[in-house]
């Protein structure tokens, strides 16, 4: 009696273990089922690097996750960067310094101011050169730069020379200075401002028809030795003052 109640019983029992392991089988192959559905592609994450950037992105729950969110956010990271970078160790450009401006003072002379200077101061023993010429004038940009050389060459010998410019008053602070700056000018320039050329004219030389350039040089009395209309000759004016200087 007691045998055949144990052994339903036992089988009662082993058909429930059974049905125990049997759902718990079931249940977790449709867990690896369900996590494959939502990663259809493991394969690929799992052959990627593992990338560390940095703290775990929010809402990233799992490596292959967090290796995709932290992708994202070192594209988003090179794409804010500036494309050029300054680099401190590379030589900086130099600025290359201004030439000094010539020491010449342009002084604006009337017609009494044109007297004076042909009158001499009484103490000034040595002869005089005046060129007259003006910014628009070709022969007188031509004949400048030898102008230059010979006042370098007498600038310690006793010659009083002096450029005197026709030019319009209002070229006083612009086309005259930007001249004598690129002639690299160091002769005192005068410029002559009058309404009536005719007056300077005569009383600088009545056979003068007082165009540009002319060249004259007084002697220690203030008498013209020596003068030349147009483009000046080096050589003879050379020669000419180096007559007056040796007197």
């Amino acid at each position: 009696m007691k045998g055949t109640f144990r052994q339903p019983a036992a089988v009662a029992l082993g058909f429930v273990a059974i049905l125990f392991f049997g759902s718990a089988a079931l249940a977790q192959t449709t867990s690896a089922g369900a996590a494959n559905l939502e990663r259809p592609f493991p394969f690929i994450f799992a052959n990627l690097p593992k990338i560390t950037f940095g703290p775990r992105p929010r809402h990233c729950f799992c490596d292959e996750d967090c290796t995709a969110a932290n992708l994202a956010q070192e594209r988003l990271r090179k794409a804010s960067q500036p494309i050029f970078k300054w680099q401190p160790n590379l030589p900086a450009f130099k600025v290359r310094p201004a030439e000094p401006a010539p020491a010449t003072d342009i002084r604006v002379i009337d017609l009494e101011g044109l007297k004076k200077v042909l009158q001499r101061d009484p103490k000034d023993t040595r002869p005089m050169l005046l060129n007259f010429w003006a910014t628009w004038c070709d022969p007188c940009r031509e004949e400048f730069p030898d102008l230059v050389k010979l006042d370098a060459d007498y600038k310690n010998k006793p010659l009083n020379f002096i450029a005197i410019s026709i030019d319009d008053i209002t070229d006083v602070q612009s086309e005259v200075p930007k001249f004598l700056n690129e002639m690299k000018a160091t002769m005192p320039v005068m410029l002559l401002n009058v309404k009536d050329p005719e007056p300077a004219i005569k009383i600088v030389d009545p056979t003068w028809d007082g165009q540009p350039p002319a060249t004259f040089l007084y002697d220690k009395d203030g008498k013209i030795v020596f003068k030349h209309f147009g483009k000046i000759k080096p050589d003879e004016l050379r020669a000419a003052i180096d007559k007056e200087i040796k007197k």
